[in-house]
Parts: C-alpha cells; structure tokens; sequence
C-alpha cells in the first residue's frame, strides 16, 4: 500500500478510521530518536520496519525454502538453460521428469555427477558478452527517451522518488530496432533466433555479472548511498542476499528500474518471439502452443511497460532493497525461468491443434485484461483520492494513519493512506494476482505438458508460490505500517488471493 497526502473522505463514502490512533513508525535510522517500543514484539517490528531493516520480511532469515533456493538459484538457472539447449537434445535423453527421475533414482551417483557436469558445462562467451553488452546499452539510450514526470511513495526518510514515465516508448522502439537489426529486417547484423542460439551463454555471462553487480551494489548502499532508505542489516549474508539500499542511482540514472523494469521485462519480452522464429526454421511450421504463448506474452509485457509506475509503486520496488534477491533474480532468473516454457518448445513442439491453442491463448488474454482492469481501478482510486465510482458505486475504503519521522530533526509528519476495499479490491486484498496465475497458468498449458511433461510448468508453479509469498509479505508489512488501521481492513477484506482459500 502506498502513502499519499491525508485528505478528507468524501460525503457517503465509508471511512472506517481511528483518528486518535497513530501507529507510529519512527525512522531510527543513524541519528533517529529513540524509540520507547523495544519491549513490545509488534511495535518493535514497526520500528525495525522504519528503519529500513525489514530483511525478514524478504524472506532471508524466516523463510528457510526460499533462502536454500537463493543458495543453489546460480547453477539452477545454468542448468534450466542447459535442459532446453541443442546441446542436451544431442545426448538423445528426454528432459522429462517421468524419465529422467528413474534413471536418476536408480543411479544416484551418476546421475548428480551427470547434473553437475551439465550445469557446469554452461559457460560464457565473447558473442553471448557482446549480445548482453549491446542489449544494456540499448536499454540504457532508451531510458532518456522524453515523458513526463511522476513520483513513487514517499519513503519512511522522507524520499520521494522520481521517474520518467517512458515505459510503452521504451518497449515499442526496442522492439521496433530489435526487428530492423536482424535478418528480417534490413540491418542484417544478427538472426532472429539469436536468444535461443545463445542462450545458455547468455545465462552464464549474465550469472557472473549479477552476482558481481550485487556485490557493487552492497558496497554503495553502506558507503555511498543515494538516500537515506539504506544501511546494513548486521549480517554480510543479509547485506549482499536483502541489499543495502532501496534506491540506487548513479549520476541520477536509476539502477532499479533499469535492470527490474527495462533489461529483465524487455528480454522477457522479445524472446518468445525469438524463440516462435526459431522454432519455424527448425520445423518449417509454426507451433500453435508457441506461436500464442508468445503473442500472449508480448501483450502481457506490453501492459506492464503501460501500467509501469504502478510497478514503480509496488512491493518490489518501495519494500525489497536492491540485493542479489531481487537484482540477480531480474537479470538471471527472469529470463532463465519466466522463458522456460516458450523456450522448450522450441526443440519439442506442444502439438496442439488451433482450436486447443486459442482457447488457452484466449483464456491468457482474460486473465491480463483483468490484472489490468484490477491495477486500474486501484490507480483511479488514488489519483482521485477516493472521488470516483467503482462498479457504480461510492468505493469503500479505511483511512489509515502512520507516522513519517525526519531521522534527523525527529519531526513527525502524519500521513494517510486509503485502503480501497471495493470492486476487485472488495473481494480479495491481492485479487489481481489471480489473473496473473490464469494467464501464467494458461501460457503454460500452452506447452502441452500431457506431452512434454511437467519442466514447462516449472514457471506457473514458482509464480504460483512467489505470488503467496508476496501478498503475505506485502500483509505483514502493512500491519506494522497501519497496525490497527490494517486489521480493520482485514476484517472488511479477509482473503488474500482468492476468496474461502487464502
């Protein structure tokens, strides 16, 4: 949930607020005032929330599944990329787990010195460094194309930062140069199929790079900090895992979207399109289940560079701190598993008919109409600051109070927040994430696991527990930021996702 301005709620518009109550979130970063809450558990998580240290809300410390994935994610994402690579096709052995997890069990020995040669026969290249290198520095010219400027949340600190809303430009002109540079186009400098040709190499430079990058960005947050949302969580493992800083700049330029935004949702992207061309060369069709998925995809992505200063908003960006959980994850784990699905397809088509293909291409397209109408609906609310009619109604929300503290001055500022509680808002508190799991579900039924098997459904099920995770991160933070203002809202809005589930 985002803080905005306080502001008088509208004549019969529901405010369920307590204005005597303030949950007081004091910023006790270096020089804070001191807090009398240490002795209570719940205020001392508000406090620990203030200062910036929320790394267990991110997972490292509370949750140990998600810390064992960070630990082997590197050679993971190595050995995803080799799974689907012509380098596996060329050993004859299905990258099905309904044969390959009996051979393995019958012998163990072999079969991990087998996994560890495969993902450690992953290595990067001069030609895979210089695709990566030329995409960034795209990526990077496209960030000054022109657009207006709008604010992100402000921040405990009392930072408010800025962005240049760019996004669709920025998605239309890569797309448009990525086309006119290949052989489909008159540049003729490279093939369309290029992020499959060099995938796994791509995966390994970008490895080495991403956990190099983190180790940068640790650095700067504890000793060159762009604002004052930054600062060590006491342990070098949660500094280099959680970060250091919420906000990164070099000279201004945002380091942050950069590689969230513009590098892994870009690569994301183009590469199913890649992947359709070279799929069509390889077998002189097109593979309906590819051919949609990625078409789906494209669009999905689309919206998302529309809909990008409600990323900027979200809790990837306004709660996780640029570390290796986050940035890693968007530079290799975005494209190694977000493009795993399409990516199979290339060397085992779905084999699906039209008929089947478009009836999930257009359950997909349900599902990002709808996470978009969801995202919407709660951008109109805040810019309006509740004056608006959802579903042809006066919306229902709570005004809720926190505290910003200037760590310097120890002056307080009271902000409020309105937390919608109608439309799809009224149903579940994260309900869009619904529509994320139908399309993200939808594109990998596209692959035909009842003939591929389960590796193409790897990505819907780990967005399916990422999704979990988050709304229940994104719960916790809220009730140490609102207290009792959130526990009210939770009474109007008890589940999470999806309604009698969670």
């Amino acid at each position: 949930m985002t803080t905005s301005q306080s502001r008088t709620a509208s004549p019969g518009v529901r405010n369920v607020g307590d204005n005597e109550l303030r949950h007081r979130n004091a910023a006790a970063t270096q020089g804070g005032a001191p807090d009398a809450t240490d002795g209570d558990p719940k205020q001392a998580a508000g406090k620990k929330y203030a200062q910036g240290t929320n790394w267990v809300e991110g997972g490292v410390d509370n949750n140990p599944s998600f810390l064992a994935l960070l630990i082997v994610a590197p050679f993971l994402a190595l050995l995803i990329s080799y799974l689907t690579s012509q380098e596996m096709a060329k050993t004859g052995v299905e990258p099905n787990l309904s044969s390959m997890v009996p051979a393995c069990y019958a012998d163990l020995k072999g079969c991990g010195m087998s996994i560890l040669s495969a993902g450690t026969s992953v290595l990067p290249t001069a030609e895979a460094a210089k695709f990566v290198f030329s995409f960034m520095v795209l990526a990077f010219l496209l960030d000054f194309i022109p657009g207006k400027t709008e604010c992100g949340p402000e921040t405990l600190t009392g930072h408010v930062p800025k962005y240049t809303v760019n996004g669709v430009r920025h998605c239309l002109a890569f797309s448009l140069i990525f086309f006119v540079g290949s052989n489909l186009g008159p540049g003729k400098q490279y093939d369309f199929g290029i992020f499959f040709d060099l995938f796994p190499a791509i995966v390994a430079v970008l490895n080495l790079f991403g956990m190099v990058f983190c180790v940068f960005l640790m650095v700067k947050g504890l000793y060159f900090p762009s604002t004052q949302d930054s600062g060590s969580t006491g342990s070098l493992m949660r500094d280099y895992l959680w970060g250091t800083e919420l906000y990164p700049r070099i000279l201004g330029f945002d380091l942050k979207r950069f590689i969230n935004s513009r590098f892994s949702m870009t690569f994301w992207m183009l590469a199913g399109l890649s992947y359709t061309y070279r799929s069509y060369t390889l077998h002189k069709q097109f593979d309906y289940g590819l051919l949609l998925s990625s078409v789906s995809q494209y669009i999905y992505l689309f919206k998302f560079f529309w809909w990008e200063m409600g990323y900027m908003r979200s809790i990837d960006i306004i709660v996780d701190r640029a570390g290796f959980t986050i940035q890693w994850g968007c530079l290799v784990w975005v494209p190694s598993v977000y493009t795993l699905h399409t990516r199979f397809l290339v060397l085992h088509p779905s084999g699906l008919s039209i008929g089947s293909a478009t009836f999930l291409f257009v359950l997909s397209l349900l599902g990002v109409v709808l996470n978009y109408a969801a995202d919407r609906e709660r951008d109109v609310f805040r810019a309006t600051g509740g004056k608006c009619r959802i579903w042809g109604k006066e919306p229902n929300y709570i005004s809720a109070e926190c505290t910003i503290v200037d760590p310097k001055t120890g002056k307080e500022t009271k902000k409020v927040s309105l937390l919608l509680a109608s439309g799809f808002w009224g149903i579940a508190r994260h309900f869009q994430y619904l529509f994320e799991l139908i399309a993200a579900w939808s594109w990998c039924l596209l692959s035909n696991p009842f003939k591929n098997g389960a590796v193409p459904l790897f990505y819907c099920v780990f967005l399916t527990w990422l999704l979990v995770d988050r709304a229940k991160r994104d719960s916790n933070k809220c009730h140490m930021k609102y207290g009792k203002f959130y526990e009210e809202y939770c009474r109007l809005v008890p589940y999470k996702i999806l309604p009698g589930v969670y």
